[in-house]
């Protein structure tokens, strides 16, 4: 089995890390430099920093906060929100951030993946795809959950990989911050779709939700709202997982790439 990524995501709107529920009623959680630290400290494989209102304002403010972590934390750290061109992400890439995450500029213009992989390769670009269950299976939604775009979230997996990405970060709103789980079912199908790395996102109450989505085929997992209100540490995550045969990094081993 590959080594198994836990990745620690911070929702930023503004100057703070914010949580909800299903993307709705986000409350303060703190400082994203003090969290990052902190999750690094706690042995976090990685860490994904999204601009929760990038898209809806037109603009992306992560460069001082990323530039500000890079200085203390040395794993990678992937940012989205608001990256609209090859140029936005050269200059979040400049700053220290090691991946880019697009999404509603991706479905709005799907060969944005294609040239973000060509400037900067595959290895670099992750598709954000926020999934909402429906009668037919799930959509794909943009600008933090709130916009239809129509497309089926399976579908447009498949299509990210073959324009160029190179890994998916799957974030299931019904689940995002109820801490019951995250969403097996579709953690599965895109996994299956896909052929590259899917990350699970959104659900996470319990070491255990971890081990369910790695056994669905999840490659990493993202953890949030339960390491934010302290129900569980990094290090338990990856102590549960090892205990369970799960192939993690041990502690003090690092990902530069």
């Amino acid at each position: 089995m590959p080594t198994v990524r836990i990745i620690a995501r911070l929702d930023i709107k503004g100057p703070r890390v914010v949580k909800g529920i299903r993307f709705e009623g986000l409350r303060v959680v703190g400082d994203p430099n003090e969290l990052a630290i902190n999750y690094y400290g706690q042995g976090a494989d990685e860490i994904i920093c999204i601009d929760t209102v990038a898209s809806l304002y037109g603009r992306n403010s992560l460069k001082e906060i990323v530039g500000r972590a890079v200085r203390e934390v040395f794993i990678p750290i992937t940012v989205g929100g608001g990256i609209r061109s090859v140029d936005d992400a050269r200059e979040l890439l400049r700053i220290g951030a090691d991946k880019i995450a697009v999404n509603t500029a991706a479905v709005n213009r799907p060969e944005l993946i294609t040239e973000l992989a060509m400037a900067f390769g595959s290895q670099c670009v992750v598709v954000s795809i926020q999934a909402k269950r429906r009668s037919h299976g799930w959509e794909a939604y943009t600008d933090y959950g709130r916009e239809h775009t129509g497309l089926d979230a399976l579908e447009w997996a498949k299509r990210a990989e073959e324009l160029g990405a190179g890994e998916i970060l799957l974030s299931s709103v019904d689940m995002d911050g109820t801490g019951q789980g995250y969403d097996i079912e579709l953690t599965r199908s895109v996994a299956e779709k896909a052929g590259i790395p899917v990350i699970a996102s959104g659900g996470m109450g319990t070491p255990r939700h971890c081990l369910e989505a790695i056994r669905s085929k999840a490659d990493a997992v993202a953890v949030a709202s339960s390491i934010h209100h302290g129900k569980n540490g990094v290090n338990d995550i990856r102590a549960f997982l090892m205990n369970a045969g799960v192939s993690v990094r041990q502690w003090g081993q690092r990902s530069l790439s």
